[in-house]
């Protein structure tokens, strides 16, 4: 690894929590360069959804290249741009009765979410936008001004300005307000608050601890919202593409945002694909007014939507979703017990077990890579270990997981008491 350490930036993280070298990956595993096989409960921080080297994305990507495919196009228009938006509009759209169109503002999370600031902004003529308490929403400047994290927002090297953060729901046990608290200020002319542009916000806190906001304070939150003629913009990067269960993980609350974030498992195979769905009446770009050479790449399309068609076409993977969610909660509610150092968190397939002892979630994370899991931590002090396995994976696996997880708390619990 001499040349990693010898030449690559100081800035790399996920290499330093698994020292090895991955050499290829299948599934739910991943295997070092000597063979050792390691079960991913990372999942590509969620862009594997669908597991690695899916066989039925992997082929009608090398069928694509085969043919001599356009790779690259800029936003001309392209065969495999067409089917991915005619699939994505026929297999999620139409179904949730949602009109949206389409932005594609470049290859990660951040793009969307600098897309839908840049556009709330422009529509509204307003600056602000509120956020919330430990949420996270990417490394770009404006997306760090709406993230609560304060060591990457440290290091911006500039004020992060035209954001309001607010509580997130549960903060500090729930004793803070949540969406009515947001009400009375934009009601009273002696808030200090002004009528921001927009409200960002996360259903399930990705990077900020697994914590979920419950159906009705995201209901709250939207009404609030519409009576005040701000923009509701919900970031589904980590938590849409069926993460939650249903495709995106604002359907149980039962809101429509004014705009979604997507990326991640939209590409399929693990390959950059951004969108911001917005409400076309909200499309008052002009043309090339929000640009960028990577705004939408081919191959994702086409394994963006062959995954569209093989998972979303019924509504097995979201029931899957469910169950295995369920378990997963009810395992670690079990290890958890009433042992006050634990807080179980989460939803669907992204699950969080929080030790609340500084340094004890990292150690379980360490703990389980020895026996051959990944896992990485979670929330603005890493004190939550966080689950995030393929969607795709086997009951078996995700057996197996979890006795390693139990394992390792075990291990860890051992030592410090």
């Amino acid at each position: 690894m001499t040349i990693f350490t010898e030449l690559e930036s100081e800035v790399r993280g996920y290499s330093r929590l698994w020292p090895v070298v991955f050499d290829r990956a299948q599934g739910s595993r991943l295997y070092a360069e000597d063979g050792t096989a390691y079960l991913d409960f990372f999942a590509g921080a969620g862009a594997l959804n669908y597991g690695h080297n899916n066989p039925l994305l992997k082929q009608v990507l090398l069928d694509y290249i085969r043919r001599d495919g356009v790779s690259h196009a800029l936003d001309m228009f392209t065969v495999a741009r067409q089917d991915f938006l005619q699939t994505l509009n026929d297999l999620v759209l139409v179904p949730r009765g949602l009109d949206y169109k389409v932005v594609l503002p470049g290859p990660g999370g951040a793009n969307a979410i600098e897309a839908a600031l840049k556009l709330a902004r422009r529509v509204t003529g307003r600056q602000t936008v509120v956020s919330f308490t430990d949420s996270f929403h990417g490394m770009t400047l404006g997306a760090l001004a709406v993230s609560g994290n304060a060591a990457k927002r440290a290091a911006a090297g500039v004020p992060l300005t035209y954001a309001h953060p607010l509580p997130y729901d549960g903060y500090q046990d729930g004793a803070e307000p949540g969406p009515r608290y947001l009400d009375r200020l934009l009601s009273d002319a002696g808030s200090g608050l002004d009528r921001p542009a927009a409200v960002v916000v996360e259903t399930v806190q990705g990077e900020g601890g697994l914590h979920a906001a419950g159906p009705q304070w995201l209901r709250d939150l939207a009404e609030v919202c519409k009576r005040h003629e701000v923009l509701l913009i919900v970031d589904d990067v980590q938590m849409g593409c069926g993460r939650t269960g249903p495709f995106f993980s604002f359907e149980d609350a039962g809101i429509t945002p004014d705009m979604v974030c997507l990326s991640k498992s939209i590409g399929g195979y693990g390959l950059p694909l951004a969108l911001t769905l917005i409400r076309p009446e909200l499309d008052v770009w002009k043309p090339g007014e929000h640009s960028g050479t990577f705004r939408g790449v081919s191959s994702s399309f086409v394994t963006g939507a062959q995954a569209l068609r093989s998972y979303w076409s019924d509504g097995t993977l979201e029931k899957s979703t469910r169950e295995r969610g369920e378990r997963v909660t009810a395992a670690l509610t079990e290890l958890a017990g009433s042992d006050p150092e634990f807080e179980v968190r989460g939803r669907g397939l992204a699950a969080g077990l929080r030790l609340r002892t500084p340094g004890l979630a990292h150690q379980v994370c360490v703990a389980a890579f020895e026996r051959g899991l990944l896992v990485e931590t979670s929330g603005a002090q890493s004190d939550v270990v966080k689950l995030l396995p393929p969607l795709t994976l086997g009951d078996d696996e995700l057996d197996e997981g979890l006795d390693i997880i139990r394992a390792s708390v075990d291990a860890v619990l051992a030592r410090a008491r």
